[in-house]
């Protein structure tokens, strides 16, 4: 320490004219006195040796990155930089040295233990009275805290916008639901539109379960199949899985599907069945849906409420396709879901 004290003798330390002559004599002393003591962490590097290594570390700057003088002096602050630590950042900082600017700067750094916190660093060139550069003064402050509560704002503000966008996709549905359904029977019409909500509903459900992630197509379709026609259905396909933006409105498509299916398709009568089979590639999933032995499918004279819902979901929800095909051997249906990025 004898020797940084030698060498800070000569520094101007920046202090106001009005001090007394003894202040102004004392102030490099004052200077490493006021260093020491304070509870800010702040080191000193020195530009004219090679890698302008650290020549003053006070406690505080040991306390919050655990290591010892011995291991701090003499080395390049980059040792706080880790495997999280943005080049980008550290890019800032060096620039700014390099053009002898003061810069404010929060960068990731490492603690001997390896812990990361976030560094707000401040470093400040020292010129003596000459104008050269002598030293590079920098101090820390550890703002890990209130970068993760600004987080956590974010990530709650987005949250909330994220409920909105589903719950405006949510009414959409609904809407779509009252809008199409057609009956003159008052119990039939509170039927269908129940069960078409209890399917929203019910995929709601397993999103939740799955943390508003991708859920596997396979469960979806499932959940769609009432027990007495599961031993009917044969489901053939890789494992995919669809994005939460998607889940809800193929679950009304699929309840759709397989209502006609059961009431008027092959899954009808006991020895029809129907295949399910579907692929992704890097545009689509495309699900096919294939009757056999059931009755002979008529193309209807128009399309009934149904039809028009399965249409408007396809398209307008979930911005793909969908062909029917009434062939001989029973009705196919294919649906393309376009991937999302």
């Amino acid at each position: 320490m004898a020797e940084i004290r030698e060498q800070a003798a000569g520094v101007d330390a920046g202090f106001p004219a009005a001090a007394s002559a003894q202040g102004l004599a004392d102030r490099a002393k004052l200077a490493l006195i006021a260093v020491d003591r304070t509870h800010m962490p702040m080191m000193v590097s020195d530009p004219q040796q090679p890698d302008a290594p650290i020549i003053l570390a006070n406690q505080a700057f040991l306390d919050l990155t655990g290591y010892s003088a011995d291991e701090v002096i003499g080395r390049n602050c980059r040792f706080l930089q880790g495997p999280g630590t943005d080049p980008a950042d550290v890019a800032v900082i060096r620039d700014a040295v390099a053009a002898g600017e003061n810069v404010i700067w929060q960068l990731k750094n490492y603690r001997k233990d390896g812990s990361a916190f976030w560094n707000q660093l401040h470093i400040s060139p020292i010129r003596d009275d000459g104008g050269v550069m002598r030293y590079y003064f920098a101090s820390q402050l550890d703002v890990t805290d209130a970068r993760r509560a600004r987080e956590l704002e974010q990530a709650e503000h987005a949250l909330l916008k994220e409920v909105d966008h589903r719950a405006q996709n949510a009414l959409a549905l609904v809407q779509g639901i009252v809008r199409l359904t057609r009956n003159d029977d008052a119990r039939d019409y509170a039927r269908m539109v129940m069960g078409r909500v209890e399917a929203l509903a019910d995929a709601h459900s397993m999103l939740a379960d799955h943390r508003w992630l991708q859920v596997p197509l396979s469960m979806l379709i499932r959940r769609r199949l009432t027990p007495w026609t599961a031993r009917q259905v044969r489901l053939s396909g890789s494992e995919v899985t669809i994005d939460p933006a998607q889940a809800q409105p193929l679950a009304l498509l699929l309840h759709e599907l397989m209502g006609n299916v059961v009431a008027h398709g092959a899954l009808s009568v006991p020895q029809g069945g129907l295949d399910v089979t579907w692929q992704r590639d890097e545009k689509a999933t495309t699900i096919r849906f294939a009757e056999t032995g059931g009755p002979k499918p008529v193309l209807p004279a128009q399309k009934g409420v149904g039809i028009r819902l399965m249409e408007a979901i396809a398209v307008r929800q979930l911005r793909g396709s969908l062909e029917m095909d009434w062939r001989p051997e029973g009705l196919t249906v294919c649906l393309a879901v376009p991937a999302i990025a």
